[in-house]
């Protein structure tokens, strides 16, 4: 299923109405569906690298109103859409490491959601479960989505497709780096 979604993404980046299909992913991905909006992204900005910016704020902007649409699915409809959506995608044991997350890293946990494998989907569902203040979870996600996504365009566009696969491929050890990072500020009561 994912491969199908893949080759359907990279079908739509070079449609002409591509950066709709990239808006309507990332919306979706945020609060629902599966695949990240990264696939599309990725290409679109290969191909239009003068286009990367704007590309990464559309991904950016339509990425954080998916996500109050999963926020509300975690707070008002927890039982009746988000438990299932979590079994459907087998991400029960993922929700639970986010709720621990949330536990120690407070409003900190959306940020990073931004650059973990994690799918952000889990995030809002927790944090519309856990009732995380609006405001913060907001501003939070605009922060660590716009991070990713505009670090997405910016590497492509000042290195292209061979830059991107190496930092795609050290991107695990650069998440951990940064949590281990904000673990020590938030231990040594820098962050709060």
């Amino acid at each position: 299923m994912i491969r199908r979604l893949v080759r359907w993404a990279l079908e739509k980046a070079a449609h002409p109405r591509a950066p709709a299909w990239l808006g309507a992913v990332s919306f979706a991905e945020s609060s629902f569906f599966p695949l990240p909006p990264d696939v599309l992204l990725a290409p679109m900005t290969l191909a239009r690298p003068d286009r990367g910016w704007y590309f990464a704020a559309l991904t950016t902007l339509t990425s954080v109103l998916g996500g109050l649409l999963g926020y509300l699915i975690g707070a008002l409809l927890y039982q009746a859409l988000a438990a299932p959506l979590l079994a459907f995608y087998h991400a029960e044991g993922e929700y639970q490491q986010v709720v621990d997350w949330f536990g120690t890293y407070g409003g900190w946990a959306v940020f990073l959601a931004g650059l973990t494998p994690v799918p952000y989907k889990v995030f809002t569902i927790a944090a519309g479960s856990l009732a995380m203040p609006l405001f913060p979870f907001v501003a939070a996600s605009f922060a660590g989505r716009g991070l990713r996504f505009f670090l997405i365009a910016g590497v492509i566009r000042v290195g292209g497709e061979r830059l991107y696969r190496q930092v795609e491929r050290w991107s695990p050890a650069l998440f951990w780096a940064g949590v281990a990072a904000i673990a020590a500020l938030i231990g040594y009561g820098l962050l709060g």
